[in-house]
């Protein structure tokens, strides 16, 4: 049934979804509060989201991107050329988003949404580079794309 429902939905329109999940049932023990797991407070999560916009926001603006140029203040709205010089990646990265694209028969512009989220979590770890974990993180949110598309 969910096939028959997303097959409806055209690859293009997909590819302009940056973050794709599918999202398991809560179980009763952790909406009960009685889960194993302890969660991230709400407060460090704000906290860390802030240092991530504060980033994009000196990334853009010192570049003379952000208000001062052509509007673009996160990374979510970063043109191809803004993609390469503040996306780099190393070797290992870079074959790692290669055999992506080639087994899940991915486009282009899924190649810059991918680099988009990768940016962006590599930015909530305050890390300067794109390291192969937030690209492999970014890769894994387009599990729409490899349940449904491919």
């Amino acid at each position: 049934m969910i096939q028959r429902y997303v097959g409806k939905i055209s690859g293009p329109l997909m590819d302009r979804i940056a973050i794709h999940l599918d999202v398991p049932a809560v179980k009763f023990n952790e909406l009960r509060g009685r889960g194993t797991e302890q969660s991230e407070k709400s407060e460090e999560v704000r906290s860390r989201v802030i240092r991530a916009r504060e980033i994009q926001l000196g990334r853009f603006e010192t570049k003379g991107a952000g208000a001062n140029g052509n509007g673009v203040y996160s990374n979510s709205a970063m043109t191809p050329a803004q993609i390469r010089r503040h996306c780099a990646l190393d070797g290992e990265s870079e074959s790692l988003l290669e055999k992506a694209m080639h087994r899940q028969g991915l486009s282009a512009r899924a190649h810059d949404r991918i680099l988009k989220v990768a940016r962006t979590i590599a930015d909530l770890e305050a890390s300067e580079n794109i390291g192969p974990t937030h690209l492999s993180e970014a890769i894994n949110y387009r599990s729409l794309d490899r349940n449904y598309w491919a």
